[in-house]
This record gives structure tokens, C-alpha cells and sequence, in this order.
């Protein structure tokens, strides 16, 4: 069994670009900013914080709510796959990208100064269907179902 699932809150590092084909169909990309806070170690060597940069993409139902309230500096709670994908350059030389396919987009913030005076939004994408939930205060997490699931109970699976 494998499993391919990212779980990044981070900061958008500019405005979605949006692009809507003949087809209907769109796709919104965007960087998003994920640091590791800088610490001291106890003999007084310095680990400065570390920021990595991912390449977002969103599709389908999931596109809409990116274009309309997604903006650079937006704090986001993002879960997708990581597909990497290649490509030959003007050079001819063959490139690497490495992406995060969203499944699911909410607002995040850590309490202070939130927008909306403390409340969350989020919008995940179920098959065909849209969920959209706006809670006060704390957001519990939803769940996608679906029959590759995990079935978290069964001690079965455990791999150990």
C-alpha cells in the first residue's frame, strides 16, 4: 500500500495566477512559503530559520475560491499529492518541477489578527461535489471519504 498526501500551512507568496482554457476547465498556480523557525543550539551554534518555497496547483471546483479570496501574504491550510512532472527547456535541456496538487484550501492564521475577526474558511474538493464551511473560532478539520481511505482502526494495516 502507498500513500501520497502533503499537509503545508504556509503564506501565499503572490497573487494566484489564474488560466481558464476553451474547454471550460481552469487552473490556479501559486507559490506558497512554509518556514522552520531559527533556533540556538545549547553549545551556541546558530540554525537560522529555513523557508522552502512549493509550486501550488488547483483545478476544478477548487479554482473559484482561489480566484475570488486568495491573495499574496494569505495565510493558507493546504492538502494535495506531490507530482513531479518534466519537461525540455529552449536548450533542450530536461527540467524538473515538483508540484503539490491541491485537493483542499482553507484559510489559516495562528489567532492573532485573524481576518474576519477570528474565523476560518475553507474549501475542499469531494469528487464532484463542493464543501465549503465557514466556522467562528476554532475549525474543526473535515474528512474526505472516499473507498481508498484509510481505515485508521484496523490493526491489521499497521505495518508494524
Amino acid at each position: 500500500m502507498s500513500l501520497n498526501k502533503v499537509i503545508l500551512i504556509g503564506n501565499v507568496g503572490r497573487d494566484p495566477d489564474i488560466r481558464y482554457f476553451d474547454s471550460g476547465a481552469a487552473v490556479a498556480n501559486f507559490p506558497l512559503a512554509t518556514s522552520e523557525r531559527g533556533y540556538t543550539l545549547a553549545n551556541g551554534t546558530v540554525v537560522p530559520e529555513r523557508t522552502e518555497w512549493h509550486n501550488i496547483v488547483v483545478r476544478r471546483d477548487l479554482v473559484p475560491f482561489v480566484e475570488k479570496w486568495v491573495k499574496k501574504g494569505s495565510g493558507l491550510y493546504v492538502e494535495g499529492k506531490i507530482r513531479t512532472r518534466s519537461y525540455d527547456d529552449q536548450s533542450g535541456v530536461k527540467r524538473y518541477v515538483t508540484e503539490i496538487h491541491a485537493d483542499r484550501v482553507e484559510f489559516y492564521s495562528t489567532g492573532s489578527g485573524n481576518r474576519d475577526n477570528n474565523t476560518s474558511s475553507s474549501y475542499q474538493q469531494q469528487g464532484n461535489q463542493n464543501t465549503q464551511s465557514v466556522v467562528s473560532g476554532y475549525q474543526q478539520p473535515t474528512t474526505m471519504q472516499s473507498d481508498t481511505s484509510l481505515d485508521m482502526n484496523s490493526a491489521d494495516d499497521l505495518p508494524f
